[in-house]
């Protein structure tokens, strides 16, 4: 553990990870596996707790802004749960000498967002701080939902097994891109256009159709190559992914090419990656492309052991590596 507090402490990667299990979890007396959201099991029912702070600079990104995305985090982190999301909390931090005309745009995206994801915000809290004392305004959101059925593995994977195909629902990247163009006025020949969105629906529509899933996680800080680390790690399985099967669109490959970055530990806000059985994935594939949030969906790779906890990388060119999880980030304040 460092002396300080870094950038990188937030950013999803292995310093994230060291400070929540050394700290957090050690304090507080949490168990393991960590998932996006707490399964409590009160009176009969298993109820979701999630929360979630948002911190993203600038404010508003092509696809939305700090509060829509306030709203679909908390969302997701309940729905790859196995949970149906219903009620949320709110609460601002606003630096005094705030636009009132902003706030009200992001409130209204709040409002609009939680309606189409079928979720009610039902209370919260108001701070305001002096000039200088907060970068604008800042969010943190709460939200609980109910599991139904035997879901409750969903976010664990203790069901994971060999011969698993691994799914995602589209591009990865991005929204990391997207915020990254605001943020320095990049033009692209091909707008970027963040993937913010709730995905409670088209989960609920696996969720409802399918009885092999064995794993699902949003991919937002850290992205795609951090949970896959995440997954092994918790099983103990050994993964490999195809890395010519990830989809990721043309401005975003081209962006990290002039610029080092990998597209696989981008952050995401519309996009899960599925554990589905062998005997399922080809029904779940259809579900997915068969919804305007899935369309794109691809098989990217599987669960070859249940030994190692590692996962390797088929490069396009031909060879085979260890994708690790970062220690550091690669963009702060995406989320």
């Amino acid at each position: 553990m460092s002396d300080f507090i870094t950038l990188n402490h937030g950013s999803g990667g292995n310093l994230t990870h060291s400070l929540i299990r050394n700290l957090f979890v050690k304090s507080f007396g949490m168990t393991e596996p960590l998932t996006d959201s707490a399964l409590l099991k009160e009176s009969g029912y298993t109820l979701a707790f999630t929360t979630d702070s948002y911190v993203v600079d600038p404010l508003f990104f092509p696809g939305g802004n700090i509060g829509k995305l306030a709203v679909c985090g908390t969302v997701n982190d309940l729905a790859v749960s196995g949970a149906v999301p219903l009620y949320m909390a709110v609460s601002f931090i606003i630096e005094e000498g705030f636009p009132f005309s902003d706030l009200e745009i992001i409130v209204r995206a709040m409002a609009e967002e939680a309606a189409n994801a079928g979720v009610k915000i039902v209370t919260g809290d108001t701070k305001v701080v002096e000039k200088g004392k907060c970068d604008k305004i800042f969010i943190t959101t709460s939200g609980t939902g109910i599991l139904t059925g035997e879901l409750g593995h969903i976010g664990t994977g203790e069901r994971i097994q060999t011969g698993d195909k691994l799914i995602i629902n589209g591009p990865v990247g991005n929204h990391a891109i997207a915020v990254l163009g605001a943020r320095n006025n990049l033009s692209f020949s091909s707008p970027v256009v963040s993937d913010c969105v709730s995905l409670n629906h088209l989960v609920r529509a696996l969720t409802e159709e399918c009885s092999q899933i064995h794993f699902m996680r949003d991919l937002t800080r850290g992205g795609l190559g951090t949970v896959l680390n995440e997954l092994a790690q918790m099983t103990g399985s050994e993964i490999i992914v195809d890395e010519s099967a990830i989809p990721v669109d043309e401005p975003v490959k081209g962006l990290c090419e002039i610029l080092g970055f990998d597209a696989l530990y981008l952050a995401n806000e519309g996009k899960v990656l599925i554990a589905a059985g062998k005997d399922e994935y080809q029904k779940v594939l259809e579900i997915l492309r068969s919804h305007d949030l899935g369309k794109e969906s691809a098989v990217i790779g599987e669960v070859i052991s249940n030994q190692k906890g590692l996962v390797f990388l088929r490069t396009s060119a031909g060879g085979k590596r260890i994708l690790e999880i970062p220690s550091g980030t690669q963009l702060p304040r995406i989320c």
